[in-house]
């Protein structure tokens, strides 16, 4: 089967920079700390933080999967990008790999577009469903409103 692409585009009041420290740059921590019943940590195994760095993220308890590994592939903090690649655990069950991009540029209002595109590769004749790529749509977005909240209710963080 051929790779599935999909493009996602989330709407926030926070400026670009100030998400992408949260989000990105301090994401290991912060994240956890937003959404401790979904993601209960995040460590990095080897590297700097930068492309080629391997972490390590274990999920909560009820979760379908108990951790997954992944892959820095690009991080630029000028122009606010971040790519990773998984590389063990998580959905790799069905998937070949599965690779993120992730850009979140400046909206007009002030706040920010984090823009994500997710690219699946399915392995062999694995079958995914529409649903299934609806449902990793919303745990990504649901995972960029926390930190939003997060922000909005301690504006001096970042």
């Amino acid at each position: 089967m051929a790779a599935i692409t999909y493009d996602m585009e989330i709407h926030s009041s926070i400026p670009a920079d100030k998400m992408f420290k949260a989000f990105v740059l301090d994401g290991d921590n912060l994240i956890p700390k937003v959404l401790p019943h979904a993601i209960t940590s995040v460590q990095t195994l080897e590297g700097d933080g930068g492309p080629g760095t391997i972490k390590l993220t274990t999920f909560g308890e009820g979760s379908v999967h108990k951790s997954m590994k992944h892959r820095v592939d690009g991080l630029d903090k000028e122009n606010l990008t971040y790519s990773y690649t998984i590389i063990e655990g998580g959905a790799l069950d069905v998937f070949e790999s599965i690779s993120y991009h992730i850009k979140i540029v400046a909206s007009p209002d002030g706040g920010s577009i984090c823009k994500n595109r997710s690219i699946y590769h399915p392995k062999g004749d694995a079958k995914v469903s529409e649903e299934e790529i609806k449902a990793g749509k919303e745990r990504a977005s649901g995972i960029f409103k926390k930190v939003e909240a997060y922000l909005l209710e301690n504006p001096d963080a970042y």
